[in-house]
């Protein structure tokens, strides 16, 4: 089970970064994996309620890699971070499958409150470089987000959002809602 998932999140780097010439070269120079590998470590001891040791080991991993994943976060499978240096992902984010973000991302809280405070990242997303994407918001299934762009309000499915703040700019369904 564990070699298969591993597998399979390779695979995703192979696939997605056409810079790739094997799996070796993934697992030794892709700080994205890093991060990602990192992060189950981290959010392992934080389910432990060891909290301390996994901020420590997250923030080992944003010191290696320049990415910084807090350890509550939830991350489906296949996450794909290609550049990361400068990501920042918030406690409270959740994301889902098959998700792809580049550089400079951040998913980031705009409340002080303990709660609900960073985005929910629905499965097949790709999020473009710069981008910001804030609050307890949810980003719909395979939607883009353009670099640069700057969210606060839901993105529906199927959408492609751009621009400061981020309007839709392609919806097959029509439906414009949540920007």
């Amino acid at each position: 089970m564990f070699f298969k998932e591993l597998k399979e999140f390779l695979d995703t780097y192979k696939k997605k970064d056409p810079a790739s010439r094997s799996y070796l070269e993934i697992v030794v120079c892709y700080p994205g994996v890093h991060a990602v590998f990192f992060h189950k470590i981290s959010n392992f001891f934080w389910k432990l309620k060891l909290k301390l040791l996994g901020r420590i080991i997250s923030n080992i991993s944003r010191f290696l890699t320049g990415i910084e994943i807090h350890p509550a976060v939830k991350i489906g499978k296949n996450f794909f971070i290609d550049h990361g240096m400068g990501i920042v992902i918030g406690e409270t984010t959740v994301i889902g499958d098959n998700v792809s973000i580049y550089q400079g991302v951040t998913l980031g809280g705009t409340k002080w409150e303990k709660r609900k405070r960073h985005p929910s990242i629905s499965d097949n997303v790709v999020i473009g470089a710069g981008a910001k994407v804030l609050g307890p918001i949810t980003v719909g299934k395979n939607s883009k987000i353009g670099a640069n762009s700057v969210v606060t309000r839901n993105v529906p499915s199927n959408t492609v959002v751009v621009g400061i703040p981020a309007r839709v700019v392609d919806n097959p369904s029509g439906d414009g809602s949540g920007i």
